[in-house]
């Protein structure tokens, strides 16, 4: 688990970096994403969105904020959802959903207080690729706006590491093929 203080708006990179980042990166690889959001309530799809040629890429979101649109429309397992296995499940079920390469899932505690025996600020983010799920657990400082804004700058954050990941993948596979390996299975969860 991270501990994250607010970074000031002048910070090494803002969200629009972040973007044209992600952008970049599955153009040259030739992938695309999915963004499944509770906590961040659609402000990472709507940055995503925004990017010039967006449509060649991005597939879209689903703001799963209600329990029950989790449970039914991602797959996650009815119990709590404010942990690493919801925001694994809910990523898996959007790139199954939008058959997507990427995804990226939230879900956190935004406040005011605690949640599900969790302080406020308490957030997970994953992020589904071709051959793993990665879930990070973060903690936010600040009010529900602040947390929001941390959280999605940090999905935006760990969605670009994964896109240059999978871009320096493909740019390694001389062939000039897609290498399409399997996820592996929810069972099989690897949480950093």
């Amino acid at each position: 688990m991270d501990v994250i203080d607010d970074e000031p708006e002048d910070g090494p990179e803002m969200p629009d970096q972040l973007e044209q980042q992600i952008a970049d990166a599955l153009l040259n690889s030739n992938r695309t994403a999915a963004v499944a959001e509770s906590l961040t309530g659609g402000n990472i799809s709507a940055g995503l969105s925004a990017i010039e040629g967006a449509s060649d890429w991005f597939l879209g979101g689903l703001v799963a904020y209600a329990e029950e649109v989790k449970f039914g429309l991602l797959g996650v397992e009815r119990g709590p959802v404010i942990n690493a296995k919801c925001a694994e499940q809910m990523a898996n079920g959007v790139i199954r959903l939008l058959h997507a390469d990427l995804a990226v899932a939230t879900t956190g505690v935004g406040g005011p207080g605690p949640q599900e025996d969790l302080p406020q600020g308490t957030v997970f983010i994953a992020v589904a690729t071709p051959t793993t799920v990665r879930v990070q657990e973060y903690r936010f400082e600040g009010d529900p706006f602040e947390i929001v804004r941390q959280t999605t700058r940090q999905a935006l954050q760990d969605l670009a590491d994964a896109a240059n990941a999978s871009d320096r993948a493909a740019a390694a596979d001389s062939s000039g093929r897609r290498a399409v390996v399997p996820r592996p299975s929810v069972g099989r969860r690897r949480t950093d």
